[in-house]
């Protein structure tokens, strides 16, 4: 690299370094899980409730992610209201509640996992290898459970500010869901992390041919105050969708504002971090649309990192770069 090009370099770094020194608001309460830690399902922090009349088996899941709270919120809120399924079957389920017990204010970003990150762990080969963690533990305690399912909907957000994101993964049925669902307007198609499987693509969830189907929702900054909006209206929402609850119910609570028209971006590359010197050089925002093709936006060692083509939208950068991991992912809109 060009002594005039490491100076542009470092200044962007210096820029992108004091910008992500911030320390981030935290504007929601995070309630208090114990009344749920027997389940009732013979697994901790699960419940499953019954209906008499056929139908699907609705999941709903939170905490994927420790430090991750909006959804817990939701879902906290849902369970208190004591809604049965009148069909089919309806799961509720607060997965990481390990490392959501580790959750301090002081360093609020490092309670995401216990020992590793548990939305990366689900092929047959990690799931039934040799190896053990706190989140491999439970993830085999759940598996069960997501293999008994017909729809799940896992609630996320997100280190950074960025607006609301549907995850879909790479097939067809995953856009049509998000679509069903009307929110949020963002809608991404990608195909997950080299680093590992997410709970969203598990199996028969990435089967073209299964009708069986998951749905990942971004749903705003870990912490800001319209995080668990988002996650509340979408819950309700899918399970509009589905028709397992009382309608009426489900009115009183839904949003009455029409959604925004929704928009499709297509991930058309992933950027995996080769060495522990990868480093934005320009500070960069979840969502945030670069216009020229073949803009540096990041180093990764001595490698130049480019946007490979114009109108490039940068999907949820992360906050702590690591080697092995996703750094950004790339797209375009679509469609």
């Amino acid at each position: 690299m060009s002594k005039g090009k490491r100076q542009g370099v470092d200044a962007f770094e210096n820029a992108a370094m004091s910008e992500s020194k911030t320390a981030p608001r935290i504007d929601v309460e995070f309630p208090d899980l114990d009344g749920y830690a027997s389940g009732n399902a013979r697994i901790a922090y699960a419940w499953t409730f019954h209906s008499e009349r056929p139908g699907p088996h609705v999941l709903l899941q939170a905490l994927t992610h420790g430090n991750e709270v909006c959804g817990a919120i939701a879902l906290d809120w849902l369970l208190r209201q004591a809604i049965r399924p009148e069909r089919g079957t309806l799961s509720v389920v607060f997965a990481n509640v390990a490392a959501y017990a580790r959750f301090d204010h002081g360093d609020p970003f490092a309670s995401r996992c216990v020992d590793e990150d548990f939305n990366r762990l689900w092929t047959p080969a990690v799931l039934e290898g040799p190896r053990d963690s706190v989140e491999l533990a439970r993830a085999r305690e759940l598996r069960p459970l997501y293999d008994s399912v017909d729809y799940l909907l896992d609630l996320h957000s997100m280190s950074e500010p960025c607006v609301p994101l549907a995850m879909a993964g790479r097939q067809r049925k995953g856009v049509e869901l998000a679509r069903a669902v009307e929110i949020p307007q963002h809608i991404v198609i990608d195909r997950g992390h080299a680093a590992g499987t997410r709970l969203r693509d598990y199996g028969p969830f990435d089967d073209p041919q299964d009708t069986r189907n998951a749905l990942l929702i971004e749903c705003g900054q870990h912490w800001e105050a319209q995080a668990p909006v988002v996650a509340k209206q979408a819950m309700l929402r899918f399970l509009r969708h589905f028709a397992i609850v009382d309608s009426s119910w489900l009115e009183g609570h839904l949003d009455r504002a029409r959604p925004l028209p929704q928009r499709v971006v297509e991930v058309t590359a992933t950027v995996t971090i080769q060495t522990d010197e990868f480093r934005f050089v320009r500070p960069v925002r979840g969502f945030e649309m670069i216009r020229e093709a073949g803009t540096v936006y990041a180093v990764d060692g001595d490698a130049e990192i480019r946007t490979p083509h114009g109108d490039c939208i940068l999907v949820m950068p992360t906050r702590k770069p690591k080697r092995g991991e996703t750094a950004v992912r790339l797209g375009r809109y679509v469609g």
